[in-house]
């Protein structure tokens, strides 16, 4: 099969500075691709039905472990057949077998390009960038974590960084430790070692929290999002309790949400996922996934929760009818916490948590199926709360951040998100309540994992595929 025509042109990469200083371009070669036509419908079929969960690079995405297998054969079946433990479905009704072949082909051409080539334009991040009237640099923090799913800053200024694939690493200027007796996680899929938060009282009681996906201790099959509390020693975590089991417990390997912020009131907000069961879990209050919970640091149940009273819902439960929300942050000026989830093709969200809300997933939802059936026709329904903002097309949001540096004077007050599917980060102005219109930070920068704003003003950004951590630095300094 025909895969690529190369065509050579000049393109400008490099400077050089003239007797008189001036900076000049430099011609050198470029290489640019045309696709065959196969691989080239493969791409936009990949573009309009896969890169909501594995982002637009079709290189990123093949470097992976396949569990199901990478031949032509065996892409084309899971494409046809699905794997529902993964939240894959079936694209049988939606694809014939000639566009199943052709996403085939170009699913093999990313797989043949991992570690080879890469046609995709490179983002620079050693250049000066600008945004908003604020220009910045990229300094790299670490490459320790694959997956740096979680940060968390100590007052000595050193990082807390959980890799998704079951590791906690402590970023100390140039060295990265690995701590000692983290939890046991299941880190297939979505699963793994999730976010990480401080104690509000860590400078006397070094108490940290760490959330992730933990195999049931009776049958290894089934899954479901946990939080634990730790003494954070030199080296280790040490004195282990957990606070936090969601229920029940599920056989998939997706959805586990899972972000932690401690709100004014001193309690711990939780976000979990709905587990792929959208029927079962979000708008069932007997159970804990789909939701957002708020317990205190014990783990014991607050008085004020919204459906404390209910002797058959889950006392936790702070608000409900939710997807998959992997980014919280609270609002300085309201105290209230503001999450995004994932919707499906479509319809990812940002919401104002409010005790008590329903919002709505599944029974409203501005996405449809990923094969592209409709699950809904409903946007709205009364006593189900509308988003504050939503994407179509998903974005993928993973991560968010509320500025309040004065290092950043014009994204101040802006509500930051990162994106896995285009590799951007989201920036809104967050007012009164309010959002404003989004621009978008760093296109093409990578799968935006996490983001975090250190105790001394700094943004930090969080890459997968490859694993890199980044810390914003404004150009005047």
């Amino acid at each position: 099969m025909r895969i690529v025509v190369f065509i050579i042109t000049l393109g400008w990469v490099s400077t050089f500075c003239t007797p008189a200083g001036n900076e000049v371009s430099e011609p050198a070669v470029k290489m640019e691709v045309v696709l065959a036509p196969e691989v080239a419908a493969g791409k936009d079929l990949f573009e309009a039905n896969c890169s909501g969960c594995h982002g637009v690079k079709v290189q990123a995405f093949a470097d992976q472990r396949w569990k199901h297998g990478n031949s032509p054969e065996e892409i084309a079946a899971t494409i046809r057949e699905g794997r529902a433990e993964g939240a894959m479905p079936s694209f049988a009704a939606m694809l014939d077998s000639m566009a199943i072949q052709n996403l085939v082909a170009y699913i093999q051409y990313g797989i043949n390009q991992v570690g080879e080539y890469d046609f995709e334009d490179e983002f620079d991040y050693d250049t000066i960038h600008s945004h908003l009237g604020q220009a910045f640099t990229l300094e790299l923090v670490t490459e320790a974590a694959e997956v740096p799913w979680g940060m968390a800053f100590l007052p000595t200024g050193a990082l807390l960084v959980t890799d998704r694939n079951g590791k906690i690493f402590k970023i100390e200027g140039q060295e990265a430790i690995e701590l000692k007796n983290v939890p046991q996680v299941n880190s297939k899929n979505q699963g793994g070692m999730l976010d990480i938060v401080l104690d509000p009282e860590f400078a006397s009681n070094q108490l940290v929290y760490v959330s992730y996906s933990k195999v049931h201790p009776e049958d290894a099959e089934l899954t479901t999002t946990a939080v634990s509390r730790y003494v954070l020693t030199e080296n280790g975590l040490e004195d282990a309790v957990e606070i936090f089991e969601a229920t029940p417990y599920e056989s998939t390997n997706h959805h586990f949400g899972s972000r932690l912020v401690f709100g004014d009131d001193g309690y711990l907000y939780i976000t979990v996922g709905d587990r792929g069961k959208r029927d079962d879990n979000p708008q069932d209050l007997t159970r804990s996934p789909g939701k957002v919970h708020r317990i205190k640091s014990d783990g014991t149940i607050p008085d004020d929760n919204p459906f404390v009273a209910d002797p058959n819902a889950v006392a936790s439960i702070y608000s409900y009818g939710h997807r998959n929300p992997q980014g919280m942050i609270k609002d300085p000026a309201t105290g209230n916490m503001w999450a995004h989830e994932h919707g499906p093709r479509g319809g990812d969200e940002i919401n104002e948590i409010v005790a008590g809300n329903n919002y709505g997933w599944p029974v409203i939802s501005y996405g449809i199926n990923y094969n592209g059936t409709v699950f809904t026709t409903e946007t709205e329904r009364e006593g189900m709360e509308q988003p504050k903002h939503y994407w179509v097309p998903s974005i993928g949001p993973s991560g968010m951040a509320y500025v309040t540096s004065e290092r950043y004077p014009n994204w101040k007050n802006h509500l930051l998100s990162g994106s896995l599917k285009y590799g951007f980060v989201s920036v809104m102005p967050l007012r009164g309540g309010s959002l404003g219109d989004e621009t978008r930070l760093l296109e093409g920068v990578g799968r935006t994992r996490s983001i975090v704003q250190s105790p001394d003003g700094y943004l930090y950004i969080g890459l997968e595929r490859p694993g890199r951590v980044y810390k914003i630095v404004p150009v005047s300094e």
